[in-house]
């Protein structure tokens, strides 16, 4: 789909775990143009999880706005941004060319905790161990940079990164603006070693000589949150891609055990929530494993599963944690064993809904799903099930994308740097999916089972 050469296009990209998706959107957030080129995810190891950085971080990125750039015309792309998940890391040579794989979240090299003052979040923890395990690794490196800054360096030449990026990395970032250089060094690294900060939407350069501006990236959860509009105390955020993330509005900022309690940018709103593996990781391999398990399900006739076959984030915490199916018997078909797995995903986010009901006070009264999951209707109306509540999904679900592509905007001067508040008017509701009364009573008691497992 093209577009006119009078109306400047900005592209977001973002670099998940499985592909580099790409979106152009013009001035009112319309998608003028998609693109998806993926990778593999490497697992050379037992409790490795990795990506090779040139095909993922520093060629993808390329190889998507290239495809962009070819379907609306180069001259209409004004401004570039990259999102991508957290946390990761790799050590790169003076040229930006990876020394090492590229570290993903839940790899083994980053149980390794980073000693006195470490933050009590895992994702916290695993960036400063994954800081020390590639300056071990690659002692000499010229640089150990996320996938971010690696993928700004190759499409700009400034190997950079944005505050919601670098927010992820404390205590190795001390919020005050810079890197501490004591937990860089008990790391190994120096600060110089580590990449250079910006605001969200800041300009750091052009994507080649005369090129779109280059803006400093952000995270993927950031991204989608804007365009997912979910600010009223009460929304609830539920990105359905590879990992499952889920984010309650609340106006609360008591500490949860195993979950993040963040602010959630302008305003006085508080984020509660955190990132779990019962994404469309789990749901996948569970579909890999059954083949066609389509077919009617009985309310009352669904097993249940502790979906951790590669342990769990927020709030477990325990990457050694494992799957569990249990309750089958053999009136059970593969149709059923697949509604589990959803219903495993939902009874995640249910949790997540108590947690917030119980410490916080709060009322969840409605969800706002987005990602790629959101194509997937079993897994949607499986969520609005096991909650109880309406579940919108946003028309595009490259959320990540699309929210990266606003952040360009700020980048291109199209935006003032305050217009962040205002990203929501780029949000849109694709459908609504309500819960069925007649599922409640028995997913009350498989909650309960599940909850039993997860203990």
């Amino acid at each position: 789909m093209a577009t006119s050469a009078s109306r400047p296009v900005t592209v977001g990209l973002d670099i998940g775990t499985s592909s580099v998706k790409a979106v152009a959107a013009d001035d009112d957030g319309t998608v003028v143009a998609r693109a998806r080129v993926p990778h593999a995810v490497g697992v050379p190891h037992a409790g490795y999880f990795e990506h090779d950085v040139t095909q993922a971080w520093r060629d993808g990125p390329r190889a998507a706005l290239d495809l962009i750039e070819a379907e609306v015309g180069a001259t209409n792309v004004v401004g570039v941004n990259v999102a991508a998940m957290v946390p990761s890391m790799t050590a790169v040579d003076d040229a930006g060319r990876p020394l090492l794989p590229g570290l993903l979240y839940g790899d083994a090299r980053g149980r390794a905790r980073a000693g006195a003052g470490e933050a009590a979040q895992q994702e916290s923890g695993e960036l400063v161990a994954f800081l020390r395990w590639c300056a071990t690794a690659a002692p000499e490196a010229h640089g150990y940079w996320p996938a971010q800054a690696v993928a700004n360096h190759a499409l700009g030449g400034a190997p950079v990164i944005d505050f919601s990026t670098a927010a992820t990395c404390a205590p190795l970032f001390d919020f005050a603006g810079s890197w501490d250089p004591v937990v860089a060094t008990a790391a190994g690294a120096r600060v110089e070693q580590l990449p250079g900060l910006a605001m969200p939407g800041q300009r750091i350069g052009e994507v080649g000589p005369g090129g779109p501006a280059l803006a400093a990236g952000c995270i993927d959860a950031f991204a989608e949150q804007m365009m997912a509009n979910a600010r009223e105390v009460g929304d609830v955020m539920v990105i359905l891609g590879t990992t499952l993330i889920t984010w309650v509005v609340t106006e609360s900022e008591a500490p949860v055990p195993g979950y993040w309690t963040i602010p959630q940018g302008a305003g006085g709103a508080k984020l509660l929530g955190g990132p779990s593996n019962a994404g469309g990781m789990f749901v996948d391999w569970v579909a890999r494993l059954l083949g066609d398990a389509n077919g009617p399900v009985d309310p009352g006739r669904v097993p249940v599963w502790a979906p951790y076959p590669r342990g769990e984030r927020a709030p477990l915490n325990d990457p050694d944690r494992r799957a569990v199916l249990t309750d089958l018997d053999l009136g059970h078909d593969a149709a059923a064993v697949r509604r589990a797995g959803f219903e495993a995903s939902g009874f995640v986010v249910r949790r997540i809904l108590d947690a917030a009901r119980t410490h916080h006070g709060s009322t969840p009264r409605r969800l706002v799903l987005t990602g790629g999951g959101t194509r997937v209707d079993d897994w949607v109306q499986a969520i609005a099930d096991v909650t109880g509540l309406p579940c919108d999904c946003v028309l595009v679900p490259e959320g990540a994308a699309l929210g990266s592509a606003f952040l360009a905007r700020i980048a291109a001067g199209l935006e003032e740097p305050r217009a962040l508040a205002d990203a929501g008017r780029w949000a849109r509701t694709g459908r609504t999916v309500d819960p069925r009364p007649e599922w409640a009573g028995p997913l009350d008691d498989r909650y309960g089972r599940f909850l039993e497992l997860s203990a």
